[in-house]
């Protein structure tokens, strides 16, 4: 079972997607052709995001590493990036089953109206295996690994469900999209949180500067582009010792500064062809569910946040972060993790805090600043956990990704940093069957809460049909 799912997961969401929404768009009533072309334009995405991404990482990883040799900025915990969690989430007993189990979970909550997402985003299912792997090496025991991972399922289910609405109104072309995505998730609580005390703060609506006013503000050097040149530049400066070296490094400093601004430039254009590729499949789910299932509350694709990591706040909040996170990560007390390799995953922090700041870069920021700070204590937090299961991973199969230099603990930012594992690897390992209960508890309720409001949902939408047709009559 093991190697048949590390082979499917091994295709790539380049690979997969094509095959899947195919698969979706004939069930849906679909045209081969269109389903096909519309499973191409997402792969193709896919294959665009991480060519991007890369670009980011072997721009930014080398320059890093010498501002970190020229500070000695070395903590305890050595950041492995998010492949290499991926790659200890799934060599585990938790991960061989974890896409089954965790569709089955899916499948059994649809058929109780507990949640209307339907989740096809395998490859982010590493997440579920993730905690169900460190909270099984922690406790030494398979059933706790499990019931952490499922935990962490439904409440992402549920949150992604609660969230949809909100996700579709503000990201244009995302009608019947969710994001079930439990790194994203697990910041919803803190956005709804830190948003509602900044709108008591006085004068704070006059900084509520979205993307476009920041350009109308600042011109040419609030956009994205020229913020990831002015960030690269600067931080290619970092890397000298002295103000000669930086004259002789002038090309180096500045084609850093370019490449920044490139990612910064060529995300949003890469975000499109997901737009066109989810827009048939969406717009025919709708119509399906409206034409067999009359009032019923529609269903969401669950999909991953990569939709929508284009959008400009996101893109101006994400590397403003980078360079405070390297800052953070040294001056504060207690934290033994320096984020280098993970940076490239700081995009994915805000695609569901945006809907609740309304994108404004300021509240976006400061949310981020928040999360940031705790992500760098849990992931120090959950360290020695997470480098067991990376040990173990390593004898079994010698995986390069996931070595571990010597005198180090291992750590990622990726799902590692969220709120919501911490807190699952808490209760699961600290406090033990009171945390279970607590878990069992705060799960069960969110599922049912959710039910609850399916169903008046549903209610509501069979009311206002039977009204317009009375209106007609």
């Amino acid at each position: 079972m093991e190697e048949v799912f590390k082979y499917i997961i091994g295709l790539g969401a380049a690979v997969m997607m094509p095959v899947i929404f195919t698969i979706l768009g004939l069930c849906i009533g679909i045209k081969f052709g269109d389903s096909l072309k519309s499973g191409l334009k997402v792969g193709v995405g896919f294959i665009g995001l991480s060519i991007v991404t890369a670009l980011l990482t072997s721009a930014l990883g080398p320059a890093l590493n010498t501002v970190v040799e020229i500070y000695d900025l070395q903590l305890k915990v050595f950041d492995m990036g998010w492949p290499a969690a991926a790659s200890v989430a799934y060599n585990t007993a938790v991960g061989a089953f974890i896409i089954p189990v965790c569709l089955g979970v899916n499948l059994l909550m649809l058929f109780t109206k507990t949640t209307r997402t339907v989740n096809i985003d395998l490859w982010n299912y590493w997440h579920f295996a993730f905690i169900g792997a460190v909270v099984f090496f922690a406790s030494d025991s398979l059933a706790w690994g499990f019931f952490a991972a499922i935990v962490c399922y439904i409440i992402t289910l549920v949150i992604a469900d609660m969230t949809a609405k909100k996700f579709q109104n503000f990201y244009n072309g995302m009608d019947g999209i969710s994001i079930p995505q439990p790194f994203c998730a697990g910041f919803v609580p803190f956005a709804i949180g830190i948003n509602w005390v900044l709108d008591k703060i006085p004068g704070m609506n006059r900084l509520e500067i979205d993307a476009e006013g920041l350009k109308k503000k600042f011109g040419v050097l609030g956009e994205p582009l020229f913020l990831g040149v002015i960030v690269g530049v600067g931080i290619g400066c970092l890397t000298c010792t002295s103000a000669q070296e930086i004259v002789d490094k002038i090309p180096y400093i500045l084609g850093l500064g370019i490449k920044m601004g490139a990612v910064m430039e060529l995300i949003p254009r890469v975000t499109v062809l997901f737009i066109e590729g989810l827009k048939p499949i969406s717009e025919a789910t709708r119509q399906l569910i409206a034409r067999k299932f009359k009032g019923a509350d529609g269903l969401n694709i669950g999909m991953s946040p990569a939709l929508v990591i284009g959008h400009p706040t996101t893109l101006v909040a994400s590397i403003l972060l980078i360079p405070v996170a390297l800052l953070l990560a040294v001056i504060l007390p207690g934290n033994q993790f320096l984020p280098l390799a993970s940076l490239a995953g700081m995009f994915y922090l805000f695609p569901l805090v945006l809907p609740f700041t309304k994108g404004s870069v300021v509240k976006t920021f400061i949310v981020g600043l928040v999360v940031l700070v705790l992500g760098l204590y849990m992931v120090t937090n959950i360290a020695p956990a997470f480098t067991l299961a990376a040990h173990d991973v390593f004898e079994a199969t010698g995986d390069a990704a996931v070595a571990i230099p010597a005198g180090f603990e291992g750590g990622a930012l990726d799902f590692a940093s969220s709120p919501l594992a911490w807190m699952i690897y808490q209760c699961s390992i600290n406090l033990k069957w009171i945390g279970a209960g607590i878990l069992v508890i705060l799960t069960l309720g969110m599922a049912v809460w959710n039910r609850i409001l399916i169903v008046r949902n549903q209610k509501a939408m069979v009311k206002a049909g039977s009204d317009r047709i009375q209106t007609t009559e």
